[in-house]
């Protein structure tokens, strides 16, 4: 669940791509897992384990379902595991991601292209 909310940025960063297959929350979770203490205001940055876990988790999305099951997964958890919206949007940056969309708790992940 703590890697829910992480889960979002993941999706978020991602262009689409070609594929059927939705990325499971199992490994949603164990990609960003990392970044609790980031997104929730406990750490000054995010981890280099989260950023090469978002980095891990990019190269596994297949298609713009996979960006959408990682932002469902997140969304799960993310309410109650205290995550911030003024932290999450800065993950891009201190990690290197390009994102086209806001990297938000609110996002709409049915939105997503």
């Amino acid at each position: 669940m703590k890697s829910l909310l992480f889960s979002m940025l993941f999706l978020l960063s991602f262009l689409a791509h070609s594929g059927e297959a939705a990325i499971p929350c199992t490994t949603v979770d164990a990609n960003a897992a990392a970044c609790l203490g980031f997104a929730t205001g406990k750490a000054a940055k995010p981890s280099s384990a989260f950023c090469d876990g978002l980095q891990q988790l990019a190269q596994t999305v297949k298609s713009v379902e996979d960006k959408k099951a990682i932002c469902r997964c997140l969304k799960v958890g993310a309410k109650s595991l205290g995550i911030q919206d003024r932290f999450l949007n800065r993950i891009p940056r201190a990690c290197n991601i390009k994102v086209g969309f806001p990297v938000s708790v609110n996002t709409n992940c049915e939105m997503i292209h």
